[in-house]
């Protein structure tokens, strides 16, 4: 018997959300996903130990404000782990945008633009990359004039129909929406538990997934955000799933039948709509849990930045010393 992860991939394109080299090296996955918390916590393994001596070192020999140096050498980590992982995967790594630009359209295109040259640098080309920009609505302005100039795009921290709606007009590459921590907030706003079947993380995707093929957007719906192998299994057939390695290990050792859930082949109607800034924001405004969930994503990555920068002060401090 072939195991739900094997059953998994025949339908589904399965993507890792994760910087650990030795997980990806096992489980051999098509894409990699990264974060600021998954770069930071990557960073603290020995494997990378000879690239922070290295940014470091390039970091002394950069003039200007300490500061602004602190944050270009946590922009090169970031690159080596996007780096390691291109190694391992045939397809492509996402690279996110710092989370304290998620507001300002120019400063989020100058640092895709920076992130594509830096990889370039190492010779990796942009086919082999995506920007990954926080579903704002300058996120998404962002994103759709890096599509323009050929820079495939993942929006993530995507928790609404209105972002989904947005990103297909923009016509991104592809969009994260995210299903456990939809789950979360409506465990702890209805303090109830929910089936896989009733979880609203997971009604969530099926509804974009169904807008998408219904209106043949060819925006790819890679589901994001699990909180158990549950959630995955409901949502299988899904374009892409980007999961973490527990799960991809727990889904390897299970060896009952998946049935699959999705599929373009059973889209119902759902009639295409275009959205405007205004109409986006009252939207926004009107979904508590999409506006919430969204500014608690981007302050737990500007956070989680915040402590690379640190780490990366103190070991040039240490090197100045």
């Amino acid at each position: 018997m072939t195991s739900k992860l094997d059953q998994l991939r025949e339908i589904t394109t399965v993507v890792a959300d994760t910087g650990d080299i030795e997980a990806v090296a096992r489980l051999k996955p098509v894409d990699c996903t990264t974060n600021p918390s998954i770069v930071l916590k990557a960073l603290g393994t020995p494997m990378f130990a000879d690239a922070i001596k290295e940014a470091v070192a390039w970091g002394k020999k950069q003039g200007g404000n300490p500061e602004a140096v602190s944050s270009a050498v946590a922009d090169r980590l970031a690159i080596s782990v996007g780096a390691a992982l291109v190694k391992l995967v045939p397809g492509r790594v996402s690279t996110e945008v710092d989370a304290d630009l998620s507001f300002d359209t120019e400063a989020s295109l100058a640092k895709a633009r920076a992130i594509i040259a830096a990889y370039k640098d190492r010779g990796i080309g942009q086919d082999r990359i995506l920007i990954k920009l926080a579903s704002t609505w300058e996120g998404i302005r962002a994103a759709e004039v890096l599509q323009k100039e050929g820079i495939d795009c993942n929006l993530t921290l995507l928790f609404s129909k209105a972002q989904a709606i947005a990103c297909a007009d923009a016509k991104v590459f592809l969009i994260s929406p995210f299903v456990g921590r939809i789950l979360d907030w409506y465990k702890k706003s209805t303090g109830k538990d929910y089936t896989a079947e009733e979880d609203p993380g997971v009604i969530s995707v099926r509804e974009i997934y169904n807008y998408y093929k219904a209106n043949d957007i060819k925006t790819i719906v890679m589901g994001a955000s699990f909180r158990s192998a549950g959630e995955i299994e409901a949502l299988a057939g899904c374009d892409r799933l980007t999961i973490s390695p527990n799960l991809l290990d727990e889904l390897a050792k299970d060896e009952g039948k998946l049935e699959r859930k999705l599929s373009p082949e059973s889209r119902k109607p759902d009639p295409k709509v275009s959205v405007d800034e205004k109409t986006f924001r009252w939207m926004m405004n009107e979904d508590a849990m999409a506006t919430e969930k969204l500014a608690e994503g981007i302050r737990a990555f500007a956070k989680d930045l915040g402590t690379l920068r640190t780490m990366v002060q103190k070991e040039l401090q240490l090197a100045a010393a």
